[in-house]
């Protein structure tokens, strides 16, 4: 028991760590519009399995939704997206490409700052092993008091870089439909149920900031509504092997959950 909760604690750290990557680029269309897509392992695309090998640690997948957007646009994407991002990696890190003629700038980021992976690792323990109620009110009072101003300061440093860009922030779908059919996974109702309210006010909020910077907010809540972890079709992947791919859109979810939703905000 303890070596499962040592090896799922440890697996699942490794999608909130900080990963700093060179630039990227992955054209779609060589005289497309520019379209930058920013962000953490939501928007890199860890979940789908499959990953571009571009040296980094990056998790970046040809199944990813900006990928595939751009593919259907016939946009230029430069993607910097990167599994384990926050808000300060983002600044620091991934901005590069953005300028005065990038047309198009998609982003999600702030699950990683709260730490809701080692959120959904707590609560992925039996109850008694572990205070799940605990580190969901320390990851709520985060995203309530401290996220919106790295969010503010991050998307004003977006719009100075790419003062004419559509800029289009991304939310995070709610995980878990109120059943636990993952063994090795000891997940309450209740407990789903606190957990993808942290998701929605974790949108809330990111929602609030982006309409003050003038941004678009697209909220995948309803499109993954049925298609959660346990959900038939699964569109987000529960415990899975290897585990860095939990609890993340598979190639369903980025392509039928995510494509419709951001391709009709870009252009």
């Amino acid at each position: 028991m303890v070596h499962r909760r040592t090896t799922l604690a440890g697996a699942l750290a490794l999608t909130a760590a900080i990963l700093f990557s060179p630039f990227l680029t992955v054209p779609a269309h060589a005289t497309g519009p520019s379209y930058v897509a920013l962000g953490d392992s939501y928007s890199s695309g860890v979940g789908t399995r499959t990953y571009i090998d571009d040296g980094t640690s990056c998790d970046r997948s040809t199944y990813a939704y900006p990928y595939l957007v751009a593919q259907a646009k016939g946009y230029q994407l430069s993607f910097q997206a990167c599994s384990g991002a926050t808000t300060s990696t983002v600044s620091s890190g991934q901005l590069g490409t953005l300028s005065s003629t990038t047309r198009y700038v998609t982003i999600s980021v702030g699950g990683n700052d709260a730490g809701f992976s080692n959120v959904i690792t707590t609560c992925a323990e039996p109850g008694w092993m572990s205070d799940c109620n605990g580190a969901i009110d320390k990851a709520q009072s985060f995203i309530t008091n401290t996220l919106p101003g790295r969010l503010s300061t991050l998307y004003a440093a977006i719009r100075a870089k790419a003062a004419n860009a559509k800029v289009v922030v991304v939310g995070y779908p709610r995980l878990f439909n109120g059943e636990d059919c993952n063994a090795g996974t000891w997940f309450s109702p209740t407990e789903e149920s606190r957990l993808n309210q942290t998701a929605d006010l974790l949108n809330s909020k990111t929602s609030a900031a982006a309409t003050a910077r003038g941004f678009t907010f697209a909220n995948p809540t309803s499109r993954f509504i049925g298609h959660a972890v346990c959900g038939d079709p699964e569109w987000l992947n529960g415990l899975s092997n290897p585990v860095s791919e939990s609890y993340h859109p598979n190639r369903t979810g980025q392509a039928s959950g995510y494509v419709p939703l951001v391709g009709p905000l870009l252009g």
